[in-house]
């Protein structure tokens, strides 16, 4: 009896000896500058994260394009540490803020950490660090082949003013600016019911101190915007009146901001976690907005920078393929690389 239960448990060590053995096989090598494996493993997990990114089971076919992109991926890099190019962590960091504005934009707000690496985890199927060593390749590869196109790059041209208008008369029926709002904050949370009574008693003695006039709030909000403030103010942005936005403030913030005037202080209000009051420092019309017209009030970028920009955009992209395609042709050219067909399957 001890002997069969020997023989098993040495049975499931050679079963996961040999899932491990298979797992190290290669199904490609590159060969650049250095000889660099692409195992089993790492194969699989790239196809899982994108059918899980896709929601589907990928084709033989789309499986073997995302081991061409690997393919790629390692030779580019391996070209680019040859070139000595290289790309900093403060660039890469400058990425990420990026990325967390673009977010605190649509949320309204700075998002946490858990929920930037939430949002993270749902978009590319990576936890926090493995985004950022894929963030750095990224950079690594696009400043190889800017570098190695600058030349190709200089070409692209700026629009022209008939482009622009052009372009401008096929989407002037979209471009309708929502009647907007903009205004100061003054805002006292709370996290539970023994915070929300120290955050009322606070509430009502901003109501007393400054009632509707505006000058006081104007003051009530400096004393906010210091160190160790017992309550939070400042600017609040500017707030849309569209569907996007009601869903984000709710229908009675929504209904307050918009029933004043400019330079009008609200009545103090209650939300899930916190007392609020506002004073509207701008308002805004709605319109259909003409070429000069602004169409992103925080950046006041008007209609005719849009386009352009979006023109631009449009042809950098192209740019970007077209020297990403020369780019790959000529690493690849004398077929540093080899596949191993019968590994694929493992």
């Amino acid at each position: 009896m001890k002997r069969i239960f020997s023989l098993i448990i040495f049975g499931f060590i050679t079963v996961a000896f040999a899932f491990s053995q298979a797992d190290l096989q290669p199904v490609a090598v590159v060969r650049l500058t250095k000889s660099e494996p692409i195992t089993v493993k790492q194969y699989r997990t790239e196809v899982d994260r994108v059918e899980k990114q896709t929601g589907r089971a990928l084709t033989s076919n789309e499986r073997r394009q995302v081991l061409d992109l690997m393919i790629n991926e390692r030779l580019a890099m391996q070209a680019a540490e040859r070139d000595r190019i290289t790309v900093t962590d403060n660039e890469i960091n400058q990425q990420i803020q990026q990325l967390r504005s673009n977010m605190a934009q649509s949320l309204g707000r700075q998002p946490t950490d858990a929920e930037f690496s939430q949002a993270v985890r749902n978009e590319t199927g990576l936890e926090l660090p493995g985004f950022r060593e894929q963030l750095r390749k990224q950079l690594v590869i696009q400043k190889y082949i800017m570098e190695k196109k600058k030349d190709f790059f200089g070409t692209i041209k700026d629009p022209t003013d008939e482009e622009v208008n052009n372009s401008y008369v096929l989407i002037k029926s979209q471009l309708v600016r929502p009647e907007t709002v903009r205004f100061s904050m003054i805002q006292i949370p709370f996290t539970d019911n023994t915070s929300k009574i120290k955050a009322k008693e606070i509430a009502d003695r901003l109501v007393r101190d400054i009632g509707t006039n505006a000058a006081k709030f104007d003051e009530a909000l400096l004393k906010g915007q210091v160190p160790n403030a017992e309550y939070q103010a400042g600017d609040g942005g500017y707030l849309p009146r569209n569907l996007q936005a009601q869903q984000l403030v709710g229908n009675d913030f929504m209904n307050l901001a918009f029933s004043l005037k400019q330079g009008e202080v609200s009545r103090m209000i209650e939300s899930a976690r916190s007392y609020q009051m506002i004073k509207i420092t701008e308002t805004y019309l709605q319109k259909n907005l003409e070429l000069d017209d602004i169409i992103d009030l925080p950046t006041r970028i008007t209609v005719r920078e849009y386009i352009k920009s979006s023109i631009m955009g449009e042809r950098q992209q192209a740019a970007i393929e077209q020297a990403t395609q020369e780019i790959v042709t000529e690493l690849r050219t004398g077929t540093p690389y080899q596949i191993f067909e019968a590994n694929l399957n493992l």
